[in-house]
């Protein structure tokens, strides 16, 4: 028989529930089968050429990681622009988005346990709830949503030059679905004011310790942003300029670890094949598109005119920098983090201790 619950006390804590084993293997069967059949093929041509690497320019590879630190400075400049004004102050953002980013590039799928860490991180730095969840939303699919229009312009401009191929089709594909899912959730949180708040009330009745009214407001406060960075002209446009320039240093970056091996490609070529990679890179089968973007960017690349030999050492290079490199520093940002909060509860003990008033002494006889 089971024991009967005491009154009063707690109801007993869910377990969290894992993914059985077989799952878990099957999932690791396809991302060793992502690297096995995409990546080390190309990697296995480029041992014919490894004597490019004595060729390497070393100039070139340090303004590549220049170009790669810029990239990561204006995602962070993003996410201050959209979180409310002094929030969160920018050297404490940038360890913020550095820690995401590791998760994100650990964890096949990880945009989800990411974007859960950076809210709680962000929340714990001071941010209001609302306004946290409404600054990710806006950087992750704003940033997304500038990534598309860069790659329509420059498929605009490529199908002129070299003409259609189908891989253009299937991209242009994803990203339109995501700009037109995110054009329609704005409409709607926008033009029905009242009823995704209902929505969401009746939802979070539904679901186990969530408040419906904590949740309906902390909507609405999302919807109050929304309707603030939308009337705000300079700010939207400093928004999709910092995006931009995450995008654009990025690329510049694999553009600069391409010319290092003395292999100059067109602007418009590169964020060609650019954009396909990290449009593609969005379907969650490997962390970050690892394994995707490798296998999009090589051949995309050498079908532009790159050797492909330096074609894979210049992707490799650059992937190294972009993929791999953020994530023992992002590691070290959150113990950074974590050590701050822990030296600050600490302080925060003995001066509340004080604060405290005195102990009542015993009442008369």
């Amino acid at each position: 028989m089971s024991e009967a619950a005491t009154p009063g006390a707690p109801p007993p804590r869910r377990r969290r529930r894992r993914l059985p084993p077989e799952v878990r293997w099957v999932l690791l069967v396809v991302l060793l089968g992502a690297t096995l059949y995409v990546v080390l093929p190309e990697l296995a041509g480029a041992r014919k050429s490894l004597s490019d690497l004595g060729h390497l320019d070393i100039a070139y590879v340090i303004l590549g990681v220049g170009l790669e630190a810029g990239a990561l400075g204006a995602y962070a400049q993003l996410t201050h622009t959209v979180l409310p004004p002094g929030a969160v102050r920018r050297p404490r953002l940038l360890r913020i988005n550095m820690s995401s980013l590791a998760v994100s590039h650990v964890v096949p799928g990880g945009t989800a346990p990411a974007t859960g860490l950076s809210y709680r991180l962000l929340t714990e730095s001071g941010v209001a709830g609302p306004d946290a969840a409404f600054g990710l939303a806006i950087q992750g699919a704003g940033s997304a949503v500038v990534l598309n229009a860069l790659l329509g312009l420059a498929l605009v401009v490529s199908i002129f030059v070299h003409g259609y191929n189908p891989l253009y089709g299937v991209a242009a594909g994803i990203g339109a679905l995501l700009m037109a899912s995110f054009g329609a959730v704005v409409y709607l949180l926008l033009r029905n004011r009242p009823r995704p708040a209902e929505f969401i009330r009746r939802l979070a009745a539904r679901i186990p310790f969530v408040d419906e009214d904590a949740a309906a407001h902390a909507l609405t406060r999302i919807v109050e942003r929304l309707r603030s960075l939308l009337s705000d002209r300079p700010l939207l446009v400093r928004a999709i300029g910092w995006a931009a320039a995450n995008w654009l240093l990025d690329a510049a970056s694999l553009w600069v670890f391409i010319a290092a091996f003395h292999t100059l490609i067109s602007p418009i070529d590169l964020l060609v094949a650019y954009g396909l990679a990290n449009v593609l890179a969005v379907i969650p089968i490997t962390p970050s598109g690892l394994g995707v973007i490798e296998g999009v960017l090589i051949p995309t690349l050498a079908g532009f005119g790159v050797a492909k030999e330096k074609a894979v050492l210049a992707v490799v290079g650059y992937r190294l920098v972009n993929f791999w490199l953020p994530i023992p520093i992002g590691g070290l940002c959150y113990l950074s983090l974590r050590l701050g909060a822990r030296r600050s509860a600490a302080a925060a003990g003995p001066q509340a201790s004080s604060r405290r008033p005195p102990a009542p002494g015993p009442g008369p006889p």
